[in-house]
């Protein structure tokens, strides 16, 4: 009974199916049947629910001098994303707070509740520079609870009063909510909204990315921001060597159809503690394939899982990486679709926040 106790089992509505610790926790913690193991393993029993904890930042905008990132200035409402995708790049940050990059990281949520305030601030002082900010970099600014908190709303208000020109990566459909923000700003070319969307299979989207707007969805509010006036984009991101890299063309066509003008990919990353997780969702999720997966994985890599190089990282090397780009090479000039990095926002209308005033606004 103490294999059926340790091994990790699918939980219904998580990518993850386990809370190993972060690689900086000194402390490791091992399970061992005493005897409770079939209450322990009770089916009834609750699965892990999401908590969101208020977080004060003292800042909110970063820094990127990747040279394989297309932004220089990124902001993330929220530290953790509760779409639960297994293959999230940022699930390792998640060690930052002492906080597993397994459960933790969908159901343990920090939420930057003066993230407006910070923002204003930073924006108004005189030596800012300015630059496009992408919101989404980390983790989607789109995921459930923004329906509730209102955390990226507040932060697109700011950037619109002040005319700052801005970028949205998600996976969520809420995005739609804030259309009256967004088709102002572009018409002003303020903005751009890039909608990822790595498969139109449903049920494999359910178990690689359990609480992100379904495929179709997605497609959907492409059409919707498009018919709006608002600049989209799809990101056909991560490729999954044999798992859906062969829906590349496919979701390519239908986002064209929809109205994206653009489209970008990158292929699997698995850093530190990602390694683990993706190849217990692979047992769990794709056994009779894991292997082979892994096998593309790593031939994209030099022979290792991850390889951290900012010259292949994002493209992969090999011949299975080659194809990869001529597929979509192909695909996008087949639909019409421009590369995310050549397109443009304005900078020039910038007009910093005015200081907060205890008399409060005149003119």
């Amino acid at each position: 009974m103490a294999d059926a106790f340790d091994k990790p089992q699918a939980i219904k509505g998580r990518g993850a199916a386990s809370n190993p610790e972060g690689r900086f926790e000194s402390i490791r913690h091992h399970a061992e049947d005493d005897g409770w193991q079939s209450a322990l393993l009770d089916e009834t029993a609750p699965r892990p629910r999401t908590e969101v904890t208020a977080e004060t930042a003292k800042s909110v905008i970063t820094r990127n001098d990747s040279p394989d990132i297309a932004f220089d200035q990124a902001l993330n409402p929220y530290r953790g994303c509760e779409h639960g995708c297994i293959y999230c790049f940022a699930r390792p940050s998640h060690s930052y707070l002492n906080l597993s990059p397994g459960l933790d990281f969908e159901t343990r949520l920090r939420a930057k509740t003066n993230l407006a305030e910070v923002l204003r601030k930073e924006l108004s002082r005189p030596g800012y520079v300015v630059k496009p900010i992408n919101i989404g970099s980390n983790t989607d600014p789109y995921q459930p609870v923004e329906k509730g908190l209102r955390l990226t709303r507040a932060a697109l208000e700011v950037l619109a009063a002040c005319h700052h020109p801005c970028t949205i990566v998600t996976k969520g459909a809420l995005v739609e909510r804030d259309i009256d923000l967004l088709a102002p700003m572009a018409r002003e070319d303020l903005v751009q909204v890039f909608l990822s969307v790595n498969s139109l299979d449903n049920h494999l989207a359910a178990k690689l990315e359990p609480r992100a707007t379904a495929p179709h969805r997605r497609i959907q509010a492409i059409r919707t921001l498009s018919e709006a006036g608002i600049p989209v984009g799809v990101l056909v991101a991560p490729i999954i060597p044999a798992l859906n890299d062969k829906d590349m063309e496919a979701v390519l066509e239908r986002a064209a159809q929809a109205g994206a003008v653009s489209a970008g990919y990158t292929v699997l990353r698995l850093p530190w503690e990602l390694k683990t997780l993706f190849r217990e969702w692979l047992a769990l999720h794709a056994p009779d394939r894991a292997e082979h997966v892994m096998s593309l994985v790593r031939q994209m890599n030099g022979g290792r899982d991850y390889d951290a190089d900012f010259r292949t990282r994002m493209r992969g090397q090999g011949v299975f990486a080659d194809l990869l780009r001529k597929r979509f090479d192909v695909a996008c000039r087949k639909h019409g679709l421009t590369r995310t990095r050549e397109l443009q926002l304005d900078t020039t209308r910038f007009v910093p926040p005015r200081a907060a005033s205890a008399q409060g606004e005149l003119f």
